[in-house]
């Protein structure tokens, strides 16, 4: 079996998709060791829609970009193998994995509700929250790279909600971000936007502004009221049928 996976993976030049699928089911083991491998099997795929909309925008907007890559209890993302060339295209292809995300977050939404699946609404549930903490405003979150369409200067109000998040939820994943963050928050601080390459690299039109942000701000507000709704609806199933 593997000498014909490795054959075919080999023909038809699908090295990305090894990666990529090996990545993908080591999560999937990983998580099902905790979580059971339904579960583990629907989180990784909703980690795999988040990123194929990265990688997708990315593609249309002519960057040279590898595939998803997943690392268990880590995440997973896509390499830009060329940086965007302008603040509109970097929010537009950070815009485009929540967006996709939330797409695959409201599929099993509804799915649940048609089933009256809780393994769904639970999928559900975690889809919109992961999405929703993307959109943190300070990079490398997604958040960060679309609000950058204001100023750079935004991340600076996104280490606030990064600690009351570990102060509400200590996680070692929030002290790797916040290390992956910390490069950014000093050019954040540092950032002079009369500097030429700064003026041309974050020039945008008033109109694709406020775009961006009426699209984000829509989104955290949609994603902030499914989890909150959802995880009533949890709660409710959790004490109906006396989970623990």
């Amino acid at each position: 079996m593997v000498k014909l996976l490795l054959l075919l993976f080999g023909g038809l030049k699908f090295g990305k998709l090894l990666t990529t699928g090996g990545t993908m089911l080591l999560s999937v083991a990983a998580y099902a060791l905790i979580f059971g491998w339904r579960y583990a099997a629907g989180f990784v795929i909703l980690l795999f829609i988040h990123e194929m909309g990265h990688f997708l925008a990315a593609r249309q907007r002519g960057l040279q970009v590898g595939a998803p890559t997943f690392i268990p209890f880590v995440g997973a993302w896509i390499q830009l193998k060329e940086l965007p060339h302008d603040v509109e295209t970097e929010a537009y292809v950070g815009l485009a994995g929540p967006l996709a995300g939330t797409l695959g977050a409201l599929a099993c939404y509804f799915w649940g509700r048609a089933a009256d699946s809780a393994l769904m609404l639970a999928l559900a549930y975690v889809g919109f929250f992961l999405n929703l903490f993307n959109l943190i405003p300070l990079s490398p979150f997604d958040g960060g790279r679309i609000t950058a369409v204001l100023s750079p200067r935004i991340w600076l109000l996104g280490v606030p909600v990064l600690v009351a998040i570990f102060l509400w939820r200590p996680s070692p994943i929030l002290i790797l971000m916040a290390v992956l963050a910390f490069p950014q928050v000093m050019r954040a601080w540092r950032y002079d936007p009369k500097a030429p390459e700064n003026q041309a690299y974050y020039a945008i039109s008033a109109e694709a502004r406020l775009t961006y942000m009426l699209f984000y701000l829509a989104l955290a507000a949609f994603l902030a009221v499914m989890c909150h709704d959802l995880h009533e609806m949890l709660s409710s199933l959790r004490a109906a049928k006396g989970w623990s």
